[in-house]
């Protein structure tokens, strides 16, 4: 899709950076070069042509990548040019297990310290039972070839829930999900945290809602993360946290804008499904990837948002895309005591994989055709979730869609303990968050303006279908 020439180069320009999973890459609809899956930080070089966006095509906010070598552990400068070309440091040493930063974290622009990481030895009152045997409504795809599917019946588009007022033993969740909310310590306090604007964002290419960039030291740097609050926030509410991380070479303000699609695709699309209903967050990783650890910086932001803000602590979501989603599994093996579940838009094992042996709702998407983070590295890491899950492994692999006009086919795990539901999602397109069913299209051409969604124009099935997973637990 080229609106214009100026937003074609763009995509393109972005693209040389979208990739971090192969070194190579044959198919012309994917982003090729970026870094081998080796877990840690990227020796292969940026290579051209290729597009890969966040729900569509990207938008502005650095110059392309054309030459020098990327400082290691600076932080991204989302505003201005950026150094890239040649090999790609991803920053920061490799996660090796070791202990999260304890000491406390001194936030600047006026934000208290965080205290330090949060702790990781689990929630009270997560994972409810999950309703087996209903229809979930995933934007109006059929399953594909026979798959089942779980979970319960669930309204595509409803507000999350965000329970009843706090008291002892938490608020009663209501709406969609099952079980107690367990209120943070924000619940009933003003926050103290400071707002900036978003780098990058401007005019009407900004953030949908209250909110916008917050920066906090975490492991000695200043790092930073754009932040929405749901409408009218009511502090004695705990509501949902969702975290999206970006792509290689992407940025907060692309998450949290949508791109050349808006609103529709603001945060991997999921804040408009949620009416505006739950806190959603986009940080920004080091050096515009996830090599290294950046699993203290993940529990910072938690500590200091759980402090400010009434969150249930029940509660807490993460997806992402290529890069995105290789930091999504490392917090599925890392932190699956802490968050609910996770969602994987076309990753690998990229950022690492501590521990690893917790079960967490899992969500995993991938394409016969990505050549960027192919499918044979998608599959090991369902596999690990399945064993986790306690799921039964199939004898066969699931079903694949056949060609490029199928759709995607999206198979439940059966058996899986309580509370931790295994989907997994195949597509016959390329490197995108944002597949349309029987098209090769990876950015949802049909909802970026002037264009429209539509029976003869038809959007991602994407959001819809994620969205109907986290309800339904």
């Amino acid at each position: 899709m080229t609106p214009n020439r100026s937003v074609y180069n763009m995509v393109v320009a972005f693209a040389m950076l979208g990739g971090a999973c192969s070194s190579s890459s044959t198919d012309s609809s994917n982003a090729s070069g970026g870094a081998p899956a080796t877990g840690g930080a990227s020796t292969g070089t940026a290579g051209s042509g290729g597009t890969t966006a966040l729900g569509g095509v990207p938008g502005s906010g650095g110059q392309p990548v054309t030459g020098g070598a990327t400082a290691a552990g600076g932080l991204l400068n989302t505003g201005g040019a950026t150094s890239a070309g040649g090999t790609i440091a991803t920053g920061g040493q490799p996660a090796t297990g070791g202990t999260p930063a304890t000491g406390g974290t001194t936030p600047t622009g006026g934000q208290p310290a965080t205290g330090g990481s949060s702790a990781t030895g689990g929630r009270a009152g997560r994972g409810g039972t999950t309703a087996a045997g209903g229809t979930m409504a995933t934007g109006g795809q059929s399953p594909t070839g026979g798959t089942p599917v779980t979970g319960g019946t669930t309204t595509e588009g409803g507000q999350p829930p965000t329970g009843g007022a706090t008291g002892s033993g938490g608020a009663t969740s209501s709406g969609g999900g099952s079980g107690e909310a367990v209120p943070s310590a924000g619940c009933g306090k003003t926050s103290t945290i400071t707002f900036e604007s978003v780098p990058g964002e401007s005019g009407t290419a900004v953030g949908t809602g209250e909110g916008g960039y917050v920066r906090i030291q975490s492991g000695g740097q200043s790092r930073g993360f754009a932040m929405r609050l749901p409408d009218n926030y009511d502090k004695n509410k705990p509501y949902w946290l969702i975290f999206g991380f970006h792509w290689n070479g992407g940025n907060s303000k692309e998450v949290d804008t949508g791109g050349s699609n808006g609103y529709i695709s603001a945060h991997f699309g999921l804040q408009k499904l949620s009416n505006n209903g739950a806190i959603f967050v986009a940080p920004d990783g080091l050096n515009a990837g996830w090599g290294g650890d950046n699993l203290p910086f993940v529990d910072d932001m938690v500590k200091l948002i759980e402090d400010n803000y009434c969150v249930d602590t029940t509660r807490l979501y993460a997806n992402g895309f290529s890069y995105g989603g290789g930091m999504s599994y490392a917090i599925a093996c890392a932190r699956a005591k802490v968050f609910r579940a996770v969602a994987i838009y076309e990753g690998a094992q990229l950022s690492g994989c501590e521990g690893g042996n917790d079960p967490i709702a899992y969500w995993q998407m991938a394409g016969t055709t990505d050549n960027t983070c192919t499918i044979s590295m998608a599959t090991p890491m369902r596999d690990k979730f399945a064993k986790n899950n306690g799921c039964t492994i199939p004898a066969t692999e699931p079903p694949r869609p056949n060609s490029i006009s199928d759709p995607h086919i999206c198979t439940d795990y059966t058996g899986c303990s309580s509370g931790h539901p295994l989907r997994w999602c195949v597509h016959p397109a390329g490197h995108g968050n944002a597949i349309v069913d029987g098209t090769a299209d990876l950015y949802n051409s049909c909802a970026t303006p002037p264009k429209t969604c539509s029976d003869s124009c038809p959007c991602t099935w994407v959001p819809a279908d994620v969205w109907s997973f986290f309800t339904s637990l």
